[in-house]
């Protein structure tokens, strides 16, 4: 939806008496003063580096540990048991050491 098309929203709603004088200046306010911010499983994304400490190869698992809250080892394991039934991990894991940078 454009900024045009919320601006409209928001005076339809002013007019309906569905939002006060106040409501509506803070509502456009906040629409004019920029962007929203980024959902954070976005921002969780931007912020994914290699770690340079806990690593063993490459530091994707380390990473990965990082941002999900998940020990590292558990990764380790993910990351094996998809490499031994198909190679999906290893192909996974050497795309991820390729692409994202480190720390």
């Amino acid at each position: 939806m454009s900024l045009a098309d919320e601006l409209t929203k928001l005076d339809d709603l002013r007019q309906r008496g569905v939002l006060s004088e106040e409501e509506f200046g803070r509502a456009k306010l906040r629409l004019l003063d920029g962007p929203p911010p980024a959902p954070p499983a976005v921002a969780a994304v931007n912020s994914f580096r290699r770690s340079l400490t806990d690593k063993w190869l490459g530091g994707v698992c380390g990473g990965l540990a990082r941002i999900t809250g998940l020990e590292s080892w558990v990764w380790r394991l993910i990351i094996t048991v998809l490499a031994v039934f198909g190679g999906t991990g290893l192909i996974l894991y050497l795309l991820l050491w390729i692409f994202v940078p480190a720390e």
